[in-house]
């Protein structure tokens, strides 16, 4: 079984900077893909940013390409997202997911485990 548990939400003024942390428990992890997800009220879950455990290589959607990083911590089983030049459309609740498989996979029902999600708000 899999744990993971979000945080760092919370209020910002567009142009301001977040950062997100999901703690990982549970299974191992080298062999799996972890992702963030949001979803904005009425519309449906996105892909943000995707990263393979064991190598770190990571890809982003489009709209937050170059303002958004997302990184692992091994040794603390901890993945993170950095958010900066963030915008009123990046408001959303933000979720932290796991693949049992490597690759770049961008489809939330690619993904088999999910945190409770944690919310961002950007203030114009």
């Amino acid at each position: 079984q899999v744990q993971l548990v979000e945080s760092g939400g919370g209020l910002v003024q567009a142009g301001g900077s977040l950062r997100l942390s999901c703690k990982a428990s549970g299974r191992t992890f080298s062999s799996r893909t972890m992702a963030w997800f949001r979803q904005a009220p009425g519309k449906e879950r996105e892909f943000v940013a995707r990263i393979t455990w064991s190598s770190g290589r990571a890809n982003y959607a489009d709209s937050v390409k170059d303002r958004f990083t997302i990184s692992i911590d091994n040794a603390k089983n901890m993945v993170y997202l950095q958010m900066n030049s963030l915008k009123p459309e990046d408001t959303a609740v933000y979720y932290c997911a796991a693949a049992p498989r490597v690759g770049v996979l961008v489809w939330k029902s690619e993904y088999d485990y999910w945190g409770q999600g944690t919310q961002v708000t950007v203030s114009s």
